[in-house]
């Protein structure tokens, strides 16, 4: 089943990058040619400011694919998950900006988290695409990496989308059950997949994923998962199996 996720979040991921790049090139080439149409200074300057900016985004796409491609271990090590937040909001900006999202994103000094980047991006990409699903019509989407108040590091993704009615809400993280029908025009979501694979996810880290949900509100996951060196006093040091997610906490 993670393996079946993986392969289903890498290819909406180049579906979504890809199509970026092409109209970063698309870009490009225009300016390009006005710059060779047009002789006057004024103009050409301007193509070249766009043309520049272009190449910019085309530079922080890279980035963002190639930090995905980091860290293929199954080794956790001490991660800072502030650039993960921001690669993987970079690789949704356009995304969110085409289905009238309003991006938030709130990123906090914390401790490096004990991780397997490359998981936790996977899981905040599926949530965010799962939040924007959830939101057809538009809305706001908040990202927030903050530190936990037991000395751990927390990440949450809230939509103010259609909600999860509250008897559906105990069974979102059992495998191939799906509050959808099936993908959407973009051609993503549908598989049950996701949530159950975040799920396997932190608890491999020995973190707890919570969500809150409201029917006409939106949706609230929160995710917390271990620091390397937490500084936390010993009478509220928890134990992996206390801190693994149970289905009344995620409920």
């Amino acid at each position: 089943m993670a393996e079946a996720q993986k392969f289903t979040a890498l290819g909406e991921l180049m579906s979504s990058t890809t199509h970026e790049f092409n109209n970063v090139l698309t870009s490009i080439i225009n300016y390009a040619q006005m710059g060779m149409r047009h002789q006057d200074e004024a103009t050409r300057n301007r193509c070249f400011e766009k043309i520049m900016a272009a190449g910019n985004r085309a530079a922080k796409i890279t980035t963002g694919v190639l930090g995905m491609a980091r860290n293929r271990s199954d080794r956790r090590e001490p991660t800072d998950l502030a650039p993960l937040v921001q690669d993987a909001v970079m690789l949704l900006e356009r995304e969110m900006q085409k289905y009238r999202v309003e991006l938030d994103v709130q990123i906090e000094t914390t401790a490096p988290a004990l991780a397997i980047g490359n998981q936790i991006q996977q899981v905040l990409l599926n949530l965010m695409i799962n939040a924007r699903q959830a939101m057809p019509k538009g809305g706001r989407l908040v990202v927030r990496l903050s530190q936990d108040e037991e000395g751990g590091v927390c990440l949450m993704v809230r939509d103010s989308g259609s909600g999860i009615p509250a008897d559906q809400l105990p069974r979102i993280f059992d495998p191939f059950f799906s509050t959808k029908s099936g993908p959407d025009e973009s051609g993503k979501g549908g598989t049950g997949l996701g949530l159950a694979t975040c799920r396997d996810i932190i608890e491999a880290h020995a973190g707890k994923i919570r969500v809150q949900s409201t029917v006409g509100v939106g949706t609230a996951f929160t995710i917390r998962l271990p620091a390397a060196n937490p500084v936390v006093p010993p009478s509220v040091m928890k134990s992996a199996v206390d801190v693994a997610p149970t289905a009344a906490q995620q409920s």
